[in-house]
């Protein structure tokens, strides 16, 4: 594991995460060990692993689902895989989603937060270039047009793509939308749940991957 060179909060947050790994139900586990699987298969026949993880908006968790996968493989220290994030239509990377990761210890900064779609830059270890995420539709660039993997993570993109063009592998993989307890008291709270099951999930996926 690339512990030396992570940050020290997200190193020890990951630690964390792999402890939990037992809280996964062994439903949810047959579908990320399928996305194990495809990332092993991708680096069999030594091609680089792409993914585009979805949601409606890509504000919250498709965000949160992009920058786990990336921060999780560096983390196991597995070849590069490319990950993005797209929705059925663009807004802006939450605020509120940007606040739970830069909890966890992600680097986050931004050029110009007066715009309505911010490009922020994020980084998990001082060594490496900055990670760029920005709201998207999910078959616009940056984003790869074949040959990746389609992870669904809200189940209204999951039904208004019945199907995602290009992609040579798809999950529904729902998650519930933090974006429900938005002005509540619990809103902080309900964030870091979500930022911390879908990280869990990613590092699952991945630690197979290594353990391959």
């Amino acid at each position: 594991m690339n512990t030396q060179k992570l940050f020290k909060n997200i190193s020890n947050f990951c630690k964390n995460l792999e402890e939990e790994f037992d809280l996964i139900s062994s439903t949810r586990k047959e579908k990320l060990l399928t996305l194990t699987q495809y990332f092993y298969d991708k680096f069999e026949k030594e091609e680089t692993p792409k993914a585009i993880v979805i949601c409606t908006h890509n504000s919250r968790r498709s965000h949160l689902g992009q920058v786990w996968l990336a921060a999780a493989a560096y983390y196991y220290q597995l070849p590069e895989i490319q990950t993005f994030s797209g929705g059925t239509e663009a807004t802006a990377f939450n605020p509120k989603a940007v606040e739970t990761l830069a909890r966890v210890g992600f680097e986050i900064t931004s050029a110009d937060l007066d715009v309505s779609n911010p490009v922020y830059k994020i980084r998990w270890s001082e060594d490496m270039k900055p990670y760029q995420t920005f709201s998207k539709k999910y078959d616009e660039p940056p984003n790869p047009k074949e040959k990746f993997a389609a992870i669904m993570v809200c189940s209204e993109a999951d039904e208004a793509c019945p199907f995602v063009l290009g992609c040579d592998f798809r999950l529904s993989l729902p998650f519930n939308d933090p974006k429900d307890f938005d002005g509540t008291e619990v809103e902080s709270q309900k964030y870091d749940e979500r930022c911390r099951q879908i990280g869990r999930e990613m590092l699952f996926v991945l630690s197979r991957v290594k353990k391959h």
